[in-house]
C-alpha cells in the first residue's frame, strides 16, 4: 500500500512503485547490503547482481529481486531485501524525498538445480554437495592452499575459479575477472550461484531442435513434402561452464551451464504461440534418464489454475518432446501498449508469460526451470479519431484527439510552425485539458477561439465564413519515449461574414465612393476592371485613394479615363464610376461598388472671353466602337487637341473650323458640331451641337446639347415577336437560376442580374431596345405599389441605388448581341405605413 508494494512470487521478490506517487518525477533506486551501504542500480548492475525494473505501460515501475541477488540477506529459506528510492520534481534530485523499504519472503525447499531465465539475466543455482568419504576424512597438517593457489580465498567454501568451456577453447576466469567481466557469483552454505546477462562474451546462440509432432509429419507427406521427422530449430541463449571452489583441502568443481530460450515465438490467426522444447542439450549434458516431474505457467510471476487458463481461453500443451502456450491477442493477463514504426503511431499486445518446468534426471535428481518470457506481438498501425464540434455562443473550437492508451502524453503542439510545450499554448489562446475514461485510456480536448491568430480565416460565400485549425501534436509513448505526431486540421462554417458596404457621392467636379469594411475584406484589394489600384498608381491619374483600415475612399474627376458616361441630355450628363473587390491572392471578384451622379453639360465646354473655346466631347456607354480621335468639327481639318480613350477635347477660336454665328440685339451666339463619321461614309454617326453666346460688352453664359444622329429610316409593320426574361446567378451571365430554384432568396441590397432578349425574329436589322421597366409586390404587373427601375429607357434617378446596364458582346450563345439587353437591380423592399413589406 501507498507509494510501494510488495509479492513474494516464489524465488523472487516484486516491488512495485505506485503510479500516482512516480507520475512525473525524477527518481533513483538503491539497495541496501547487510553492512547498511547503498548501492544505485543500472542496468549492468542490475543484471549481474539478479535484479529486473520494467516500466510498465501504466507508467508504473516494477523491481523485482532474485533470492540469491547480491545483497539480499539469506537466513534458512528466508531471504530479505532492502531498497532505497530518491523522487524529486528535479533533474539534479534536489529536495528529493526519501523512501526506504525492506521486505522478506520465504522460499524452499530448494531444488538441487534451479535456473531462472529473467528478461536481463539467465541465473544458474546448484547445490554443493560434498562426497561422505572427503568429509570423514581428517588431514593432520592441512596445506595452505593460499601459497599453492594464491588466487584462492582463504575463507572455507569461497568460489575462486570458473572455467567457460567454448566450442574451440575452455577459458578460466579467477573471480575477481569474472566479476569485472559482468558475472555474478556467490556461495551460500548449501549452493553455488552463477548470474550471466544475455551479453556476456561468453555467451552462446544454440540452436535446440523440437521434433514435428507425427500430425505434422502426416501433413507433410500428403503435401508431397519429405515424411522425414525434422528439427524444429528454436535459439537459446547459452553458457556452458563450471566453477570450481574449494573445501577444506580439496577442489570442487561443479557444472554451472544455464540456457534460456530467445525465440520460440509465432504468431497465427490472432494468437501467440510459444514453444519451449523439454530437452535443451547444454542442461542434459550426461544424463540418459529423464522424467517430467511438473509443468505449470501463469502470467506475472503468477501460477494459474487449469480452471483460471480455460477461463481466459489460454491453452497449455505438455507434449513429448516441447511445452507449448497459447494466448489469444488480447486476452486478460496481456495489455495493450503504445508503439512507434518509422513515426506512425499504433499499438502492440504484451503479456509477461511464467513457465515453470520441473524434471527429475539421474544426474541432478530434480531441476526446476523457470522461464519469464515478456512477448510483444508484430507493430499494428493505428487510427486516430479526430472529432470536432463548435461553440457558436463561446465562439470555441473543441477538438478532441484520441483516444490513447494510458503511456501516451502530448508534450508539444506546432502552431504556424512554431513548436511550444502544452504550457507554453495558452499564450496562443489554446485550452488543453485531458479527459480520461474508466478503462485507463484517455483522449486529449483542445479548446481555440475562433478569433486566435493562428486560426485561419476565409470568406466562402454571402455571409458565410470558413474557420481553418491546422496544428500538429506531438506525442511521446513511455517507457520507450518514442515520439509521434498527429496532423489536426478541422474546418468549420460560420455564418457571421460582415460584407463591405458602400455609399456614393459627388461634388461639382469628382465622384466619391466611401467603403466600409466588414470582417471578411483585410486581403480584399480594390480594381478598376483589370488595374489594381494602388495610392501610387492612382496619383498618375490625380485620383485620391486612402485607407485607414476601417474605410477605404477613392475620388476621381468628373473627366477621367475611369468614368462612363451613360446618359446625356441637354440640361444633364449621368456619369457613374465603377469599383471592384478582389481577392489578394486568387483575384476572384468579391465586391462591385459603383456611384452615378449628374453632372451640367458646362463641366465640357469654356468660351473664354478672347473668342477661344475649348469643348470636350464625350463617348456615351454603348458606342464602344466610336474612336474618338476620328472626332472632328465642321471643318473636319479640325481634329482634337486631346485624346483619350472616352474623351475628345478641341480647342478652337471661334471665327475657325466651320463655326457659325448668330446676331441679335443683346448677344453674338457661335455655333459648332463635335461629328463623327465613318470611312467612306459622309452622314455622320455622332452629332454634338455646342453654343457660346457673349453678351456685346460682356462674356455671356453658354448653352451646350447634344443632337442625336439622324434617326434611320424606318418603316412601320407588324409581326409576332418572342422575348424572354430570365435572372442569373452572377454578373458574368453564364448561369441562369431554373425554375426549380424558385423562389430565389435575396437580401437587400444584392444584386439582381436580369437579361431580355429577342427570340424570334432572329434578324440582325433589329434592336431591341427597353422602355419602361417596374416592380410590384405581387404577381400582377398593374398591382399597387409600383416601383419604376427603368423610365424611358434610362435608370430611375430616384433609386438610391441606380440601375446599371451591362454590355452584351458576341459569344457563342450571343449571336445578335444587339438582341439583348442585360441590367442589374439592388434589392429592395416596399415600405408601407413606415414598415416594411415581407415580399
Amino acid at each position: 500500500t501507498g507509494p510501494m508494494s510488495l509479492e513474494c512470487l516464489g524465488s523472487l521478490l516484486r516491488i512495485t512503485l505506485s503510479v500516482e506517487y512516480f507520475e512525473e518525477k525524477y527518481f533513483s533506486l538503491f539497495v541496501i547490503d547487510q553492512s547498511g551501504t547503498a548501492w544505485e542500480l543500472d542496468e549492468a548492475m542490475a543484471a549481474q547482481c539478479g535484479y529486473t525494473i520494467t516500466y510498465t505501460t501504466w507508467r508504473s515501475i516494477e523491481f523485482c529481486a532474485s533470492a540469491l541477488s547480491c545483497h539480499s540477506h539469506l537466513e534458512k529459506d528466508v531471504f530479505t531485501v532492502t531498497i532505497q528510492i530518491k523522487a524529486s520534481h528535479t533533474p539534479d534530485m534536489s529536495n528529493a524525498t526519501t523512501l526506504l523499504k525492506s521486505a522478506s519472503c520465504h522460499y524452499g525447499p530448494w531444488s538441487p538445480r534451479e535456473l531462472i531465465c529473467q528478461s536481463n539475466y539467465m541465473e544458474v543455482s546448484v547445490r554443493r554437495e560434498v562426497p561422505q568419504t572427503i568429509k570423514d576424512f581428517v588431514q593432520d597438517n592441512p596445506e595452505d592452499w593460499t601459497c599453492v593457489f594464491p588466487e584462492a580465498k582463504a575463507e572455507e567454501g569461497s568460489i575462486w575459479q570458473i572455467v567457460f568451456h567454448q566450442p574451440e577453447e575452455k577459458r578460466a576466469l579467477l573471480v575477481s575477472n569474472a566479476w569485472s567481466a559482468g558475472y555474478g557469483l556467490n556461495t551460500t552454505d548449501s549452493r553455488v550461484l552463477l548470474r550471466v546477462p544475455y551479453t556476456a562474451a561468453q555467451v552462446q546462440l544454440v540452436e535446440v531442435g523440437v521434433l514435428l509432432l507425427a500430425q505434422q509429419a502426416v501433413r507433410l507427406c500428403r503435401s508431397n513434402q519429405m515424411p522425414s521427422l525434422q528439427d524444429q530449430g528454436i535459439t537459446f541463449s547459452v553458457l556452458r561452464s563450471s566453477t570450481f571452489y574449494k573445501y577444506q583441502w580439496v577442489i570442487l568443481m561443479v557444472d554451472t551451464a544455464v540456457a534460456c530460450p530467445v525465440d520460440g515465438v509465432d504468431y497465427i490467426n490472432k494468437t501467440i504461440i510459444w514453444t519451449v522444447p523439454k530437452h535443451i542439450p547444454p542442461l542434459s549434458a550426461g544424463v540418459n534418464s529423464f522424467k517430467d516431474v511438473l509443468v505449470e505457467a501463469g502470467v506475472d510471476l503468477r501460477k494459474l489454475s487449469a480452471k483460471e487458463m480455460a477461463s481466459r481461453k489460454y491453452v497449455l500443451l505438455n507434449e513429448l518432446k516441447a511445452i507449448t502456450m497459447k494466448i489469444p491477442i488480447g486476452a486478460e493477463g496481456g495489455y495493450y501498449k503504445t508503439s512507434v514504426s518509422n513515426g506512425q503511431f499504433g499499438v502492440k499486445y504484451a503479456i509477461n508469460l511464467f513457465l515453470e518446468h520441473q524434471w527429475e534426471d539421474n544426474k541432478w535428481r530434480l531441476t526446476k526451470h523457470t522461464i519469464i518470457k515478456e512477448i510483444e506481438t508484430p507493430f499494428e498501425q493505428a487510427e486516430v479519431a479526430i472529432t470536432s464540434n463548435l461553440n457558436l455562443s463561446a465562439r470555441l473550437m473543441n477538438v478532441t484527439v484520441g483516444t490513447f492508451l494510458p503511456d501516451v502524453e502530448l508534450v508539444n503542439l506546432t502552431i504556424e510552425g512554431v513548436a511550444v510545450t502544452v504550457p507554453e499554448a495558452v499564450q496562443h489562446g489554446y485550452l488543453i485539458h485531458r479527459s480520461r475514461y474508466s478503462n485507463g485510456s484517455k483522449a486529449y480536448v483542445i479548446e481555440v477561439p475562433l478569433d486566435a491568430p493562428s486560426v485561419k480565416k476565409e470568406y466562402t460565400r454571402e455571409d458565410m465564413r470558413a474557420y481553418t485549425l491546422n496544428v500538429t501534436l506531438t506525442f511521446i509513448a513511455y517507457p520507450s519515449s518514442e515520439t509521434f505526431v498527429i496532423p489536426v486540421i478541422v474546418l468549420s462554417a460560420v455564418k457571421d461574414a460582415v460584407l463591405p458596404s458602400a455609399r456614393g457621392f459627388c461634388d461639382g467636379r469628382n465622384l466619391h465612393l466611401i467603403i466600409t469594411r466588414g470582417n471578411v475584406d483585410q486581403n480584399w484589394l480594390p480594381f478598376i476592371s483589370d488595374w489594381h489600384v494602388t495610392q501610387e498608381s492612382a496619383q498618375n491619374y490625380n485620383y485620391i485613394l486612402r485607407d485607414n483600415g476601417t474605410h477605404l475612399a477613392i475620388s476621381v474627376p468628373f473627366l477621367s479615363p475611369h468614368v462612363s458616361y451613360e446618359g446625356f441630355h441637354t440640361s444633364a450628363i449621368k456619369a457613374s464610376f465603377y469599383l471592384t473587390l478582389k481577392d489578394g491572392i486568387t483575384l476572384a471578384q468579391r465586391r462591385d461598388f459603383s456611384v452615378s451622379c449628374v453632372f451640367s453639360p458646362s463641366e465640357l465646354i469654356q468660351c473664354l472671353p478672347n473668342g477661344t473655346v475649348i469643348i470636350t466631347a464625350i463617348k456615351l456607354v454603348g458606342g464602344e466602337d466610336l474612336d474618338t480621335a476620328l472626332l472632328v468639327l465642321r471643318d473636319r481639318q479640325c481634329k482634337p487637341s486631346l485624346v483619350t480613350e472616352k474623351t475628345a477635347t478641341f480647342k478652337f477660336n471661334v471665327n475657325t473650323c466651320g463655326t457659325s454665328r448668330k446676331f441679335n440685339s443683346t448677344t453674338v451666339t457661335y455655333e459648332n458640331e463635335v461629328l463623327y463619321f465613318r470611312p467612306g461614309n459622309d452622314t455622320p454617326m455622332y452629332q454634338l451641337k455646342f453654343l457660346c453666346s457673349y453678351a456685346v460688352k460682356q462674356t455671356a453664359d453658354v448653352r451646350y446639347e447634344p443632337k442625336k444622329s439622324p434617326p434611320p429610316s424606318i418603316k412601320p409593320g407588324f409581326g409576332c415577336l418572342a422575348l424572354s426574361l430570365k435572372l442569373f446567378k452572377e454578373k458574368s451571365y453564364s448561369e441562369p437560376y431554373q425554375e426549380s430554384e424558385y423562389p430565389v432568396v435575396k437580401y437587400l441590397t444584392e444584386a439582381l442580374y436580369f437579361e431580355v432578349e429577342l427570340l424570334q425574329p432572329k434578324d440582325a436589322r433589329l434592336d431591341l431596345n427597353l422602355h419602361d421597366c417596374w416592380a410590384t409586390n405581387s404577381q400582377s404587373q398593374d398591382s399597387l405599389p409600383q416601383w419604376h427601375i427603368l423610365m424611358h429607357g434610362c435608370p430611375n434617378n430616384k433609386d438610391s441605388y441606380r440601375t446599371v446596364f451591362h454590355k452584351v458582346n458576341y459569344s457563342l450563345r450571343v449571336k445578335f448581341p444587339q438582341h439583348l439587353q442585360r441590367f442589374e437591380v439592388r434589392m429592395f423592399t416596399f415600405v408601407q405605413d413606415a414598415s416594411l413589406s415581407q415580399e
